[in-house]
């Protein structure tokens, strides 16, 4: 997943997302009716603008490849100068950051064990140096209370050759503690990142959390109010091309703020109205 912001703080975020595949002929019985053999799931990466919340653009990765290969090419057809960007730990490569930077853009990047010895040196850092920055966060809600700490780290030393790293300033723990009501339980989790943004807890931590938006912004809004996850497409084209069109469609639904009404209303409201499709349209 990969998030862009702008440095006014308003994040852009790059997600990947997976959409299954059915085929269209039935290889397989099953109390005596045709039943569809799943096809491998297609890989989409997508670009959400989470100040705006929408999406602005998508990419799908090549068969027999990941991520790592379709992030590079989805960068390259966005304008990046004076952005933010937040991507998951599958996008913590040195050729990545290197594109954000020559594009004008920082990063705040997961770091996981995909890379070893950058997580081992983080982790180093964080044992021997104290933060330059924190910033503390707490929140309530569905039940608990989840506290959130930044801490930022702008001693490089621990780190194997942080110049490959183009742009670095800092590395980044951000350690979520949540309380549940119901089972008076604690629950930690810390996730480390790398950043080009120096010492500025605040921003990085809200830079950290809205990169999820996209989450329930985009893809639970998919899931729900179009029923992507239900959807059989055939193969070829269709399931690519038919996720384009539900994006396009979301983003006109949610530029049209006359009607305070949900995303699965407003459609089904510009299926009984034309005039309210053609102001959608409009928008």
């Amino acid at each position: 997943m990969t998030a862009i912001t702008d440095k006014r703080g308003r994040p852009l975020g790059l997600r990947v997302g997976k959409k299954p595949r059915l085929g269209s002929l039935p290889t397989s019985e099953q109390g005596g009716l045709p039943v569809r053999v799943p096809k491998s799931a297609i890989h989409l990466v997508s670009a959400w603008a989470t100040a705006n919340k929408v999406v602005l653009g998508q990419v799908k990765t090549a068969e027999k490849s990941n991520e790592i290969t379709a992030i590079p090419k989805l960068l390259g057809v966005l304008e990046l100068t004076d952005c933010l960007v937040t991507i998951d730990a599958i996008g913590c490569q040195t050729a990545i950051v290197q594109q954000i930077v020559a594009g004008g853009a920082d990063y705040v990047i997961a770091v996981k064990g995909n890379q070893g010895q950058l997580q081992e040196g983080l982790a180093d850092t964080l044992r021997f140096c104290p933060p330059v920055s924190i910033w503390k966060e707490v929140d309530s809600g569905h039940g608990r209370v989840e506290t959130r700490t930044c801490s930022v780290y702008t001693d490089l030393a621990h780190l194997q050759h942080p110049q490959r790293w183009v742009g670095l300033q800092a590395v980044v723990c951000v350690e979520a503690v949540r309380y549940l009501k119901v089972t008076q339980t604690e629950h930690t989790e810390k996730r480390y990142f790398i950043t080009s943004l120096g010492a500025d807890a605040q921003k990085i931590g809200q830079a950290v959390r809205s990169h999820w938006g996209i989450e329930n912004e985009l893809h639970w809004v998919l899931d729900v109010s179009f029923g992507e996850d239900r959807s059989r497409k055939p193969e070829g084209n269709a399931a690519e091309n038919f996720s384009i069109l539900c994006r396009i469609a979301l983003n006109l639904i949610k530029n049209e703020t006359s009607r305070k009404r949900s995303i699965k209303g407003k459609r089904l409201e510009a299926g009984w109205d034309n005039e309210y499709l053609l102001k959608i349209l409009k928008n």
